[in-house]
């Protein structure tokens, strides 16, 4: 998926031709916006989001949220704040285009694994059930299975940093540093730390930085 320029699309036309276009578009506006939430806020209400397999995206809109940890809203709104803080941020990444694009995929699963679990809003295992979705979406557009995998693995293992740092039995630094770049990881996980109301930057770094120490230190 290179950079194209896309005129005329017809939101309301949901052929194939015109859903290619559309990814596309969001495709460049991930890659060249310094806010590429106004182009998703812009487009959130059209028919062709709604749309297989852009409705995926659309859902969203549907999960919500702990208002403890995600005080920002729901799962778009969250997403929303992420991909503008990785805009800012994927000059630091090895793949741009890749990077991008996990931001925008990486809690996919999210709708599909939220469940109220005595009294709170739980999502266990998104990131993996986010993998497998990000793969049926990406597929439906491209057979680069690098750029596939790259995508997939940065969403499966986002959630590493939580679980380094707080030293989790679900921490698996070797599989995770055998599928993706640790240094990607945290550059996403930073900016999923950030997509929220009021972060505390300071705290957000260190936690960072304690996460590559013990992914350098594993062996």
């Amino acid at each position: 998926m290179q950079l194209l320029r896309q005129k005329n699309i017809d939101y309301n036309l949901l052929d194939d031709n015109n859903k290619e276009k559309f990814l596309y578009e969001i495709n460049n506006h991930l890659l060249m916006d310094e806010k590429p939430s106004e182009f998703f806020e812009g487009i959130i209400d059209v028919p062709l989001i709604r749309e297989h397999p852009f409705h995926m995206i659309y859902n969203l809109t549907k999960a919500e949220q702990s208002p403890v940890h995600h005080p920002e809203g729901n799962v778009w709104n969250h997403t929303m704040l992420v991909i503008d803080n990785a805009a800012r941020k994927k000059h630091k990444s090895k793949n741009q285009k890749v990077f991008m694009w996990a931001a925008l995929l990486h809690d996919i699963g999210k709708p599909d694994t939220t469940r109220i679990r005595k009294g709170k809003i739980t999502s266990y295992d998104h990131e993996k059930v986010g993998a497998v979705l990000a793969r049926q979406f990406l597929n439906e557009f491209t057979a680069d299975d690098v750029f596939i995998n790259e995508v997939t693995a940065l969403i499966r293992w986002h959630m590493q940093i939580l679980h380094v740092v707080r030293d989790l039995p679900f921490a698996d630094i070797k599989t995770m540093k055998e599928e993706t770049d640790i240094h990607e990881v945290a550059l996403l996980g930073y900016c999923d730390r950030m997509g929220r109301k009021n972060p505390d930057v300071n705290k957000e770094k260190q936690n960072i930085d304690v996460f590559i120490k013990k992914c350098r230190e594993f062996t």
